[in-house]
């Protein structure tokens, strides 16, 4: 075949059609050009190709995060007033996302916020219980990948001076020495700590992520061979940008990311994650601010916080870096519909890119480059999106890497050059021995300068990495800037290459064998239906008189609050359901970051009025000046495709809900003049009640405390006199007004006022309620129901009342449980203490 058909050859190659013939998992759906002109502007006429060591960030992460910290007040999270609740719970909302993305819970791993990757890394090394051999027992072992970051080979720096035994392995290693079997036990517990990369940094390999489960249960070396108890490091820097990361399958107890690798933004900030079973053996010597739960400053005395995530963020956090990422997450999400679409459009480009340069040829037929890779790229599993290699003249004389560089740069391409902090891949695929890096340095080579060649050899490589906003242009460029500065002409092809690589993957695009990509939000995809609720009714609610004589009393109004911190819907004859009164508290409104808003952090949720029409089985949401509109009571078929499943937090305890759609996250947006979301409690979920042991087994909605809040007329009235003595204006609050400031469900008129502070319990009809105690509340009482003002009082006359005591603990309410469900009759029977 003559060179000119080569040549042309090699155009059609670089067509997209051919492209797309190789690999249909490009883009997100749409088009790629749109969202990159949009998003990210700033790259026009530019070839980012160094995705690997920081990811692009799109504009709206910067403009939404922006955006946020102009309109919120956030506080230091140590301290206890709003703007710090604010911080602390988006923090928390932060981890929780990132524990979902990672599809794992709170309950097993824990979230330790670092300044970044190898900060995290630090952090196990100086916290890790290492034990320096003694007599009949040896000690720890800090064995390592040889192709891992410098980072983690740096561990060794903590563990020398220890009597700990580093001891370096390579990848052929750890299967080729493995035993067939589970290695039985001794008894010894000396703890042993493997590390390895999710996926190099240098050649872009994926390592098992099964190594993790084979070196816990010491079925591969070097466990099998060294008693004791192994622990897993997996870096996963290399791995998330790129790539989804299931800690389901693979429980590795310590796992350090970046941030910025995914998001690109925040920068210098970075996490640990702690697997539950493991976090105690961690320990600590330096305690900074915030991770004592007591300590004496005259007294070698201190007791460590019992939150693993709080005993080891020294300081406070980089609090506005961390709600960065929830910016982050949703930029990703909205942009590529998850990690799993991410890895098939990036690991496309990087095996085209392979292809054509692995077969890209001189004239005179020599190749023009050679490749750093184990395999072939064989599958997205086994190979990211990193392609090293280091480009060769017609003679096969490596060209340096610091010349390429400088021809990229001529046309604006960006990549990478050198060692990428990984001497052990280096040395492995560039052939270096130790003695020969040892040269390199005398002759005053030193890592991240440009001597790319000591007496003809290579001391580095380049490396292109491909990112969820690199495109088939990119790729054209890139083979463009090679062939024209780097290939003798004509340029040919290895045809006989070639062929077996299109081969390859053409029986790789089985669609049998391909999962089908979903567009998720990177949380658990698991919204199920939920039951209609049993139960009877609370039926025939008259208006009554307090009666005259003591020892009976009548049940006067019925509220639901469907919306937390909404408006009240008072109800004459309505259902009871496994949570309290059906559908109360059902709902709750939560901001851009996910943070529950109550009307202690915006008023105006009052004069939202949400209405339940059982009958058509729907939610309808009011408010002046605004068009009403509806919400599905029940879940139905529609959920179940387009409503995402998610985690918040309510009075601490965390909740697992479901997304109500954006016809009502815009409706709300509007009237509250920030960007707002509807959701609900997810029916499957069972939430648990940590702050009242009394309250029994019940289980909750969005309320604060209890299934049930009641309030006492009486109570309410005496109050009100007092308040109004108070008050200089002439126009003192009525009754019914003071009554909803406490948005209680249940209001009975009694004889005395604060009786029901000695109540154990009360009858409504048939049914049994259990009280659990005063109702935790706080200035939320200031606000006026009917204008959503703020005013000092009934706070200021109740705090007096209570002898200046306005604790939690000392409002009028009664929290109840209720412990039967045949409420028929508004009658109250009262048994006493």
């Amino acid at each position: 075949m003559s060179s000119g058909r080569l040549a042309m050859d090699f155009q059609q190659l670089c067509t997209f059609e051919t492209f797309r013939q190789l690999w249909r998992h490009y883009g997100y759906g749409g088009n790629l050009q749109d969202v990159i002109d949009q998003e990210f502007p700033r790259i026009k006429g530019m070839t980012y190709l160094d995705h690997a060591a920081a990811s692009l960030y799109p504009d709206s992460l910067v403009r939404d995060y922006c955006q946020d910290i102009s309109r919120n007040v956030y506080g230091n999270p140590h301290s206890y007033n709003p703007s710090s609740r604010l911080t602390h719970e988006t923090v928390e909302r932060v981890r929780y996302r990132v524990l979902q993305h990672f599809n794992t819970t709170p309950e097993e791993y824990s979230v330790i916020f670092t300044s970044g990757c190898t900060a995290a890394l630090k952090l196990v090394a100086e916290s890790f219980p290492w034990r320096s051999q003694s007599e009949g027992e040896e000690g720890s072992r800090l064995c390592f990948l040889t192709d891992s970051h410098t980072s983690v080979i740096g561990m060794r720096g903590v563990t020398s001076g220890q009597g700990v035994v580093a001891l370096p392995v390579s990848p052929r290693e750890v299967e080729s020495m493995a035993k067939d079997e589970a290695q039985e036990e001794d008894g010894r517990q000396t703890p042993h700590l493997f590390c390895y990369p999710a996926q190099s940094n240098f050649s872009g390999r994926k390592y098992p992520l099964s190594y993790v489960k084979g070196i816990q249960a010491r079925r591969l070396y070097p466990s099998c061979d060294h008693q004791g108890c192994w622990f897993v490091l997996l870096d996963a820097a290399s791995h998330v940008s790129c790539s989804p990361l299931n800690l389901q399958d693979c429980p590795a107890d310590f796992i350090p990311i970046s941030f910025y690798k995914v998001f690109g933004f925040p920068t210098g900030l970075g996490a640990l994650l702690v697997r539950k079973g493991a976090a105690g053996i961690l320990k600590k010597t330096y305690f900074g601010g915030g991770t004592a739960a007591a300590y004496l400053s005259g007294e070698d005395y201190y007791v460590h916080a019992a939150n693993i995530s709080d005993r080891f963020e020294d300081g406070t956090v980089a609090f506005l870096d961390i709600i960065a990422v929830n910016h982050g997450f949703d930029a990703l999400y909205r942009i590529t519909g998850g990690m799993h679409n991410i890895q098939q459009h990036t690991f496309g480009l990087a095996l085209y890119t392979y292809m054509l340069l692995s077969s890209l040829c001189h004239g005179n037929g020599q190749p023009a480059a050679q490749i750093y890779t184990e395999g072939q790229f064989e599958s997205p599993s086994t190979q990211g999106a990193i392609l090293n290699f280091n480009l060769m003249d017609s003679r096969g004389q490596i060209i340096g890497y610091s010349q390429v560089d400088r021809m990229a740069a001529l046309y604006n391409i960006h990549m990478r050059t050198g060692c990428f902090c990984n001497t052990g891949a280096c040395q492995s695929f560039l052939g270096m021995s130790n003695q020969q890096v040892k040269k390199n340095l005398q002759a005053g080579h030193v890592c991240g300068d440009s001597i790319d060649l000591v007496d003809g050899q290579p001391t580095g490589s380049v490396r292109v990495s491909f990112g969820y906003v690199s495109t088939f242009e990119d790729c054209q460029r890139f083979l463009k800037f090679v062939t024209e500065c780097f290939v003798e002409k004509p340029v040919t092809v290895d045809q006989v290459r070639l062929e077996k690589l299109r081969a390859a993957a053409a029986a790789r695009r089985d669609p049998n064998k391909e999962p089908p990509i979903q567009i998720t939000n990177g949380e658990r995809d698991k919204v199920a239906e939920k039951e209609k609720p049993s139960g009877t009714s609370l039926r025939g609610l008259e208006l009554r008189e307090p009666n005259s004589h003591r020892g009976a009393y009548t049940l006067t109004n019925v509220y639901i609050y469907p919306i937390k911190s909404c408006g009240a819907h008072e109800v004459q004859d309505w259902p009871v359901g496994p949570l309290g009164l059906l559908y109360d508290r059902t709902w709750m409104v939560v901001n851009g970051n996910g943070v529950c808003l109550s009307q202690k952090r915006e008023p105006r949720l009052c004069l939202i009025r949400p209405r339940i029409h059982l009958l058509s089985n729907k939610l309808l949401l009011h408010a002046s000046g605004m068009a009403t509109i509806s919400v599905p009571l029940e879940n139905n078929a529609e959920m179940h495709t387009s409503y995402q499943v998610c985690q918040s937090k309510v009075c601490g305890d965390r909740v697992e809900t479901v997304d109500c759609g954006d016809e009502a996250a815009s409706w709300l947006s509007d009237f509250l003049g920030q960007p707002c979301r509807l959701i609900r409690q997810n029916p499957n979920f069972s939430r648990d009640k940590k702050k009242r042991p009394t309250a029994g087994s019940a289980s909750l909605s969005f309320v604060n405390e209890a299934q049930y809040l009641m309030i006492n007329r009486a109570s309410v009235v005496h109050i009100q006199k007092l308040m109004n003595s108070r008050l200089e204006h002439a126009n003192p609050l009525d009754t019914q007004n003071v009554i909803s400031r406490f948005r209680a469900n249940l209001v009975i008129a009694g004889v005395e006022p604060f009786e029901e502070d000695n109540w154990s319990h009360l009858i409504i009809g048939n049914t049994r309620f259990m009280v659990a105690g005063q109702c935790g509340r706080c200035h939320m009482v200031g606000i006026d129901q009917d204008t959503g003002d703020k005013t000092k009082e009934p706070l200021m006359s109740l705090s007096a009342f209570r002898a200046g005591k306005v604790s939690e603990e000392q409002l009028l309410y009664a929290a109840l449980v209720c412990m039967k469900r045949e409420i028929t009759l508004p009658v109250i029977s009262l048994i006493s203490r």
